[in-house]
């Protein structure tokens, strides 16, 4: 008897593991077929992109008036028409990145989770483009005009390589995407219990001193420009602060519902 009940558990657990096996496999074969899906769009977009690179290039260039462009090798023109097409085809295909990414994660959340998980790739989608679009119509040239006049006597010509351009445009529409993505990180943190209002509270003089020096590093040596940087930062975290308040709020008010009950 006891021989043969061993026999059983030890079928038993063979049998879950193949299930496992099994799932895990499964779970391998529709990352790779929603990896698929993103990749072709990708490259679709890419060489749509590529189409009206000229384009881009002309807005990149009359954003930077006051400059002389030049290309210091025979195919970095070339490089950089793929490069921005490669840039407007992640841009293009983000949005197709979210959706597959949130239909791979859907089946093992539960439906709160799968709201916040909803909300948090939306509106981090939204406010990463809102910031994108703060440094490409007001901080990038604000930037690009004040080095242009570092030089007072004029004795020096700006002629800047186009790489080295793109490279300072996509850098500068990258930081300020991820600055502009503290309020959607705070209230995901807020959410899973790992961030309270009150620590933000408390740390908020200290978190001001950082902003300023992050904001002095990313600029100019002006108050000015430091500022401009700073002020849509301070912004954001106030913003954040607000939002984790409501969301703790919110919580406590359902944990006295459940004590209650």
């Amino acid at each position: 008897m006891k021989i043969s009940k061993i026999i059983q558990i030890n079928k038993k657990n063979s049998a879950d593991d193949e299930l496992v096996k099994m799932s895990l496999v499964e779970h391998l074969s529709e990352f790779r077929k929603r990896l698929i899906v993103v990749a072709v769009c990708f490259f679709i977009s890419t060489i749509a992109s590529f189409y009206f690179s000229q384009e881009f290039v002309d807005r990149l260039v009359l954003l930077g008036k006051g400059y002389t462009f030049i290309y210091i090798s025979p195919s970095e023109l070339f490089m950089q028409y793929i490069n921005l097409s490669v840039i407007a085809g992640i841009v293009i295909t983000s949005p197709v990145i979210l959706f597959e990414l949130w239909k791979f994660l859907c089946p093992g959340l539960l439906l709160k989770e799968k709201a916040i998980m909803c909300f948090a790739f939306l509106s981090g989608f939204a406010f990463f483009l809102i910031g994108a679009a703060f440094a490409y119509f007001i901080m990038v040239p604000f930037l690009l005009q004040y080095f242009l006049k570092v030089d007072t006597t004029q004795t020096i010509k700006p002629m800047i390589s186009f790489a080295n351009y793109v490279s300072f445009i996509t850098s500068s529409l990258l930081t300020f995407g991820l600055i502009f993505e503290m309020p959607i990180i705070s209230m995901v943190l807020s959410n899973l219990g790992f961030l309270k209002p009150q620590w933000l509270v408390k740390s908020r003089k200290a978190v001001i001193v950082a902003i300023f020096v992050i904001a002095a590093i990313l600029t100019p040596p002006d108050i000015i420009s430091q500022i401009m940087v700073a002020i849509p930062m301070l912004l954001l975290y106030e913003l954040s602060v607000i939002v984790c308040k409501f969301l703790y709020l919110r919580r406590k008010k359902k944990r006295q519902k459940l004590d209650q009950e």
